[in-house]
């Protein structure tokens, strides 16, 4: 979306004015009228086609601006059905039954959030993708904190350190290799370098973690026990519910695409639904798309299991385009690019430039809700501002992971943070605070470019 020609330049009170407006207007119904996102970002998208209107820009060329905003997200879209079809797929197959009885099973009377938060990194960094970990892995530890009445909001928190600590190290992952990408920086160069900010940031949530840890009483478990007994009721839990999983692993580590991965990983789930149920293939289809539907009659299992299918996908994805949207029609009335303009201009140090990178690609985050243009624009924009202050590029794409990657799931309209939402049933506004790892990772990041700490000098 970088490659938009801005087709008008605002002034600078202008460009402000209308920034403050949209986060206005969106924050303001999302917190105080608790409504959907998609509401208020039509309306921003609204007020900048007045905008565009009082400049004499034709409707025609705004259109345009928001189709190619659009289109940037297109790719995220089908991933987006795939996860519902995904977990439809394995559910069906055991494959998250499994993994759901596997992970009461893991449960201990002490540390239960370090737990939570150490899995789900593990398996965020194996895979690469955190909404994968949060829709499947993370969808299993929430069952187990109902399971043992430790708060919601706490273990959402740890699953969303641990699934974004995986996201933004992972080799794998689409936002690592975008942010290096953009920069023009080694992968793995930039993997290295990230290892400052990351490794404390990780340490620190998992000893936060360890310390809100409740002290759970072993008379609470007889609550698992029953679960795990109407899992296996359900005939789902077997060895090759496994292999779903496996095979996912295995593909990312090929560095299969993403789309194959899912589709993939969704058939070998289908196959084996075949050999533990007489379900018909027109029943399958239709929970590829409606969604699974459990009725064991424990209330946690079914409120578990039911879930998933294209169909559950379409809020997220009306959602996207909409951000997308909004963005490309910021880019094209040049209300970004003047803003970054203006920062531009007063930068003059090194903890200033990086200060404002990780500014702006969190103000991005609020502003669009998308975390893919946080890493596109910030880097596009500060590139020669880095170089300028006589920093290495891979200082930039430290920089975009840490403000821009885990920032997303903290904004309650951001792409992200409504999914996440969806998939745990934790409002975002109520995990926020729990998720230490997002939350600490700008901070290191602004205090490395204050005291120059780790920051490499263009060679």
């Amino acid at each position: 979306m970088f490659k938009i020609q801005p087709r008008v330049r605002p002034s600078l009170p202008a460009a402000l004015f209308l920034t403050a407006v949209i986060v206005a207007l969106i924050s303001f119904s999302i917190v105080k009228l608790e409504s959907v996102p998609h509401i208020p970002i039509l309306l921003s998208i609204f007020v900048l086609l007045s905008f565009g209107a009082l400049k004499k820009i034709p409707l025609k060329t705004m259109e345009e601006g928001m189709i190619e905003g659009a289109k940037s997200g297109m790719g995220a879209v089908f991933i987006f059905f795939l996860i519902g079809v995904l977990i439809s797929s394995w559910i069906i197959s055991g494959t998250i039954p499994t993994m759901i009885y596997t992970a009461f099973s893991l449960v201990t009377p002490n540390f239960f959030y370090s737990i939570v938060f150490i899995v789900t990194a593990i398996v965020g960094l194996g895979i690469g993708s955190s909404l994968t970990t949060v829709a499947t892995i993370g969808v299993a530890f929430i069952g187990v904190s109902q399971a043992v009445d430790a708060s919601a909001a706490i273990t959402a928190g740890a699953i969303v350190s641990g699934a974004f600590f995986g996201d933004k190290m992972s080799p794998l992952s689409d936002t690592t290799n975008l942010a290096a990408s953009i920069v023009g920086v080694d992968l793995f160069t930039h993997i290295r370098n990230m290892c400052w900010t990351t490794v404390p940031a990780f340490l620190i949530t998992l000893v936060l973690f360890g310390i809100v840890s409740p002290e759970v009483e072993q008379t609470q478990f007889p609550k698992v026990e029953a679960i795990k007994a109407a899992l296996s009721e359900m005939n789902l839990i077997h060895w090759d519910a496994w292999l779903p999983l496996v095979l996912l692993f295995f593909l990312s580590i090929k560095k299969v695409s993403p789309i194959v991965t899912l589709a993939l990983s969704s058939a070998f789930g289908v196959l084996l639904s075949f050999f533990h149920s007489d379900r018909t293939l027109a029943e399958i289809w239709n929970i590829l798309f409606s969604g699974f539907v459990s009725k064991t009659g424990n209330a946690d299992v079914d409120a578990l299991l039911t879930r998933g299918g294209m169909d559950s996908m379409m809020f997220t994805v009306s959602l996207v385009l909409l951000s997308l949207g909004l963005g490309g029609l910021l880019f094209s009335l040049g209300i970004v690019p003047r803003l970054f303009e203006a920062i531009e201009h007063y930068l003059r140090k090194v903890a200033s430039t990086v200060a404002a990178a990780a500014l702006s690609a969190i103000g991005i985050n609020f502003v669009i809700g998308e975390q893919y243009l946080s890493i596109l624009l910030t880097g596009e924009a500060f590139q020669r501002q880095f170089e300028k202050v006589g920093l290495a590029r891979k200082n930039l794409s430290r920089t975009l992971e840490d403000a821009g990657t885990v920032i997303n799931p903290l904004v309650p309209w951001g792409v992200c943070g409504v999914f996440i939402t969806k998939m745990l049933g934790v409002a975002t506004i109520a995990y926020v605070p729990f998720a230490f790892f997002c939350l600490l990772s700008p901070l290191l990041t602004i205090l490395y470019g204050v005291t120059g700490w780790t920051l490499t000098k263009k060679e």
